[in-house]
């Protein structure tokens, strides 16, 4: 089993690997790690299982903002550590894993769909 503190390691690596153009775009963004996601948060989006949500933005996309706006609160990415390293299957594929949900949600920040983020993903 994956530390806590090695899957940290590997958020902050996967976040350091992103091209400067998205890092520049995330200085609002805050990425926390948590083992699951609450109950609450769970049933909001539908989840049958605290093993089933991997990932999750907390925020306005940058497509949905108005210079009108009041500001912003910090937008956030949960990344569940658990479920994340259950669906890699092996510990060599962890790494991969952290890096594909935490781009995921990233995507959602950048106001991409749930669906358009899985067009992008098989295409």
């Amino acid at each position: 089993m994956m530390t806590a503190d090695k899957f940290r390691e590997h958020v902050a690596e996967a976040l350091d690997s992103m091209p400067p153009e998205f890092r520049e775009k995330m200085v609002n963004v805050e990425v926390i790690v948590e083992d699951f996601a609450d109950r609450e948060t769970l049933r909001s989006v539908g989840a049958r299982s605290r093993w089933d949500l991997l990932g999750l933005y907390v925020g306005v996309p940058i497509t949905h903002r108005s210079v009108f706006d009041a500001a912003y609160l910090p937008e956030r990415i949960y990344l569940y550590r658990r479920p994340i390293v259950r669906a890699a299957g092996r510990s060599e594929r962890v790494v991969a894993a952290i890096r594909d949900v935490l781009l995921h949600e990233v995507g959602h920040h950048f106001g991409f769909s749930e669906e358009e983020l899985q067009e992008m993903d098989s295409g």
